[in-house]
């Protein structure tokens, strides 16, 4: 696509590119200091639409290119040939406006291990204060572990289904402990999730950071505004050349005096350095754009979660797919309005499960998770007209890992999505022993009263080798990618940033979402992206030397 000059720009200290989960948060956090100018450039609309205030509205928006990046992977074997879905957010709040609301923050191990790869600062230890900065816990939990104060609300679920409890007892029957706060100080076991839902409404960031900051007249939020390129004088980020109003729009650009931030997300944010000359030379070279800073790195590392669901019928007990059809629904309305347990105030998946594939583990390697609804084919979000029960399952650490590419030059373009599901042998195995633990639990004597039987994949599909095609014709993405702009030493070249989140070898350029993650983490991404944003606006506002003082290294 050629671009036209910008006509016209002007100055802020930092231009941050994204307003999801961490770029909202770190705007609402450094315009805290008054004297500092915020720009946030977000390249969809504003968060207009009822349905991204409603939870039960995510089925309506998820899959809504006027408000999503409608992107998909590459296929292959592991996916039977297709193209899974990856949509993520494009509007104020990012994918937190359109996600599955889960509040899930991972394993202590998880950030150990990030500070053992050479990210001093980064261990448990370390980031539990940025967790609970964000956090108002809404329920039950050690102080020791949890937020009270912070400005998004973590709710317990206030809907409790008959089957659900049958899920969890009958989980329990097979050894998994009920656990009542799997944020705390162990995540293993059976319970409800908590999630980032108050008196029946989405607590996205831009309800619940940005919303409130906007207020401060050195904070300017610009929507529909594409960034296509970093602008750099030689090594230095100075600015975003950004399209105001789609691609027929007009040119424009943004100059930061102290930094450019990134916060657009594992898929845009590689695709946006590649396209602004920082990126693997050879794929630079193809794009015909001129090299800035030849970075392996960006666009690799790619990791995400595969999910499979199992879906067996239901006898005698009304489910979620009945309710949420007419005339059933008119009284779920009606008790949403009048603040009342509700459908329409449920996060997808209830209930969770957090376990070990085999004997021997020292921790969950899996994560699973409950409704009393099911799904065709596995599809959040396409409910079946027969009264139905899912579990799904999906490996926690996966080792495959696969990249994203920009295709051209042309910033409207959709990335070359690859990460390469189950690739790697121990993933299929996880997977596998996981998709066998979900027929079980759905087949406990707890739930043998209400159970009609599995009718995904079904009793027929028994053998290792059928149910591993079942996983391949039928898993779908969990929508938590991560990694291509990965946090490590520069003595790995492929690293992208520091400790700091900076750009190694870049002046005025940081990369704050999850994108720098060094591993995938053990839940669902996205507490885990608001604690890095947490951290870096400390990162960001205080001298290192402070921050060692103050113990928040």
């Amino acid at each position: 696509m050629k671009m036209g000059p910008a006509v016209d720009a002007d100055f802020f200290d930092y231009v941050i590119v994204g307003s999801g989960a961490a770029g909202s948060i770190l705007a609402s956090r450094l315009t805290e200091d008054s004297d500092v100018t915020v720009c946030l450039l977000e390249s969809g609309p504003a968060d207009w639409h009822p349905f991204l205030h409603i939870p039960a509205g995510y089925i309506k928006k998820v899959f809504d290119p006027s408000v999503t990046w409608p992107f998909s992977t590459e296929p292959t074997i592991h996916t039977s040939g297709r193209r899974i879905p990856v949509p993520q957010g494009r509007t104020l709040g990012g994918s937190t406006s359109i996600n599955g609301l889960v509040y899930n923050r991972g394993q202590a191990e998880d950030f150990d291990g990030w500070a053992a790869a050479g990210n001093p600062g980064w261990s448990y230890a370390d980031v539990l204060p940025y967790f609970k900065r964000t956090e108002r816990r809404l329920g039950e939990g050690d102080d020791a572990y949890r937020g009270r104060d912070g400005p998004l609300p973590v709710s317990n679920i206030d809907w409790i289904h008959p089957i659900s409890e049958a899920f969890i007892a009958g989980a329990q029957q097979l050894g998994i402990p009920r656990n009542p706060d799997y944020n705390g100080a162990s995540q293993a076991g059976v319970g409800y999730f908590q999630r980032t839902i108050d008196r029946g409404f989405r607590m996205s960031t831009a309800g619940t950071f940005l919303r409130p900051a906007r207020v401060r007249a050195n904070l300017t939020v610009r929507t529909h505004a594409q960034a296509t390129r970093v602008r750099f004088d030689g090594l230095r980020a100075v600015g975003v050349c950004y399209m105001q109003g789609g691609p027929r729009g007009q040119a424009r650009e943004v100059r930061a005096r102290r930094e450019v931030i990134l916060c657009a997300g594992a898929l845009n944010t590689p695709k946006l350095l590649q396209l602004s000359g920082v990126g693997p030379g050879a794929l630079l070279q193809k794009l015909g754009v001129p090299v800035v800073r030849a970075m392996p790195g960006v666009g690799s590392h790619l990791k995400d979660h595969y999910s499979i669901r199992v879906v067996a019928r239901v006898k005698g007990m009304t489910t979620i797919n009945e309710l949420a059809r007419a005339p059933r629904l008119w009284g779920q309305i009606a008790r949403w309005v009048l603040k009342k347990p509700s459908i329409l105030a449920l996060s997808p998946s209830l209930v969770h499960f957090f376990w070990q594939s085999r004997e021997g583990l020292s921790r969950p390697d899996l994560q699973g998770v409950f409704s009393p609804a099911s799904y065709r084919e596995g599809y959040v979000g396409m409910l079946d007209n027969y009264p139905g029960m899912t579990c799904g399952v999906w490996q926690h650490r996966p080792q495959s890992e696969g990249y994203v590419r920009a295709r051209s030059a042309d910033p409207f373009e959709a990335p070359e999505i690859q990460p390469n599901y189950l690739e790697h042998e121990n993933d299929r195995r996880v997977l596998l022993d996981g998709t066998r633990l979900a027929r079980r639990l759905l087949q406990t004597p707890a739930l043998s009263a209400v159970s009609g039987g599995e009718s995904m994949p079904g009793v027929q599909v028994e053998r290792d080798d059928e149910l591993m095609d079942y996983v391949r014709r039928y898993a779908v993405s969990s929508y938590h990618l991560n990694g291509t702009a990965r946090m490590g030493p520069a003595s790995d070249p492929t690293n992208v940033v520091d400790a700091q989140l900076r750009v190694h070898g870049m002046q005025g350029l940081r990369v704050v979402d999850a994108s720098v993650m060094p591993d995938i983490v053990s839940a669902n991404t996205c507490a885990a992206t608001m604690m890095i944003a947490e951290k870096a606006a400390t990162l960001i506002r205080q001298p290192e030397s402070k921050l060692a003082h103050a113990g928040l290294r």
